[in-house]
């Protein structure tokens, strides 16, 4: 067994904590994604600080996970080489488990789940590694360009409506008294209207794609490996995002949001690969820090503290549970992310320390478990 490569939890732990702090911020206006555009109006000084957040964190995070989906498939990918299994094999129905769990989320708590939409990706990329590298590097030319070419028909189409019509805001209903307001009925509401909630799902499995086998092939260059190679490698990803993607992702600021749209979806992996860069760097000098510590907990249940972050956040801002929703401001809905990280990482060490895996993690491996076992008798 290969020995577990230290960066990649800690990578990911910091991926799950900052997913959520996109997340907190739809929860917190009652989960309208649109709200958050309004923010200038509604707090002082929020808008700046949205935008912070926006640069650092938005998109950025859920950038850098995917890149870790990629990666994770491809230590899975290794894993079956060695042993002589068939690929994709029992891969498979670990993603069946990710589709189905990702389902059951969407349903039940957040309207906004990625697992299904990585499910999807997983299997693709799945047959694209299995034709090798050559395939690799076609795959993510097609599923880059089909994203830009879509990107850039979604951002023509934002402009042509911007002309040709005159939006006031004032005469539509507000989120808040369009938002179901019993659990039973948001479940309702997201099974009602699941193609309308699923459109970024589907929107995206072309980038997806794209940072899957991105991540698969830095895993292949070594990028991760704590050796001379590893850091020259990361060196180039770090200056790609000091000089590429900070300035690219700073256009955040501009009051726009077809501008934030092309910032979300095509500069946010410049600043997703300087994460990469920055954490090894500072891993690699600074290793026995506390805080390693506390990502790599978080990173080792990355499934369950993905879910567990939705589910609180569903208590404390929907109406059918503490109902903060749209009654905090700025500043407290950041130390609300905050909190819930510690939160997060409090439970991720009691879990790993008791049973030394995570709720979710254990129900998928006893799964697939279960899947071997019938496939072999």
């Amino acid at each position: 067994m290969k020995e577990r490569i230290r960066l990649l939890d800690i990578l990911r732990g910091f991926a799950i904590l900052g997913t959520l702090g996109t997340n907190v911020w739809f929860f917190a206006y009652a989960g309208d994604t649109f709200a958050t555009d309004q923010i200038a109006d509604e707090y002082e000084n929020g808008s700046f600080l949205e935008s912070l957040v926006s640069m650092f964190v938005y998109g950025k995070m859920l950038s850098l996970l995917t890149i870790m989906f990629g990666v994770g498939l491809e230590l899975k990918y290794q894993q079956a080489k060695r042993k002589n299994m068939t690929w994709p094999g029992t891969y498979l129905w670990i993603l069946l488990f990710l589709f189905i769990e990702g389902f059951v989320h969407f349903a039940l708590v957040m309207e906004y789940d990625v697992l299904m939409s990585y499910a999807i990706t997983g299997l693709l990329v799945a047959f694209i590694v299995r034709g090798g590298s050559r395939r690799i590097k076609k795959g993510m030319i097609v599923s880059g360009v089909i994203h830009l070419l879509v990107t850039a028909f979604l951002v023509v189409f934002s402009f042509s409506e911007l002309e040709t019509e005159s939006y006031d805001g004032s005469s539509e209903p507000t989120y808040e008294e369009q938002l179901p307001e019993t659990w039973i009925s948001q479940v309702q509401d997201r099974l009602q209207h699941f193609l309308m909630y699923r459109e970024e799902a589907i929107f995206i499995i072309p980038m997806n794609t794209f940072l899957f086998l991105l991540g698969v092939r830095m895993m292949r260059a070594g990028v991760f490996y704590a050796n001379e190679r590893g850091q020259s490698l990361r060196k180039i990803l770090f200056r790609m995002g000091l000089w590429i993607g900070l300035p690219l992702n700073a256009l955040v600021f501009v009051p726009n949001d077809i501008v934030e749209f092309v910032v979300r979806y095509v500069f946010s992996p410049f600043l997703s690969i300087f994460y990469i860069a920055v954490v090894a760097k500072l891993l690699a000098r600074t290793e026995s820090w506390f805080m390693w510590t506390w990502f790599e907990y978080v990173g080792k249940m990355a499934l369950s503290c993905y879910i567990l972050q939705n589910v609180i956040c569903s208590i404390l801002f929907y109406s059918w549970g503490l109902g903060l929703g749209g009654q905090i401001n700025a500043p407290l809905i950041v130390l609300s992310w905050l909190l819930i990280s510690l939160l997060q990482i409090a439970i991720s060490a009691l879990c790993l320390h008791v049973w030394r895996i995570g709720p979710m993690e254990y129900i998928r491996s006893r799964a697939l478990r279960r899947v071997t076992m019938k496939k072999a008798s």
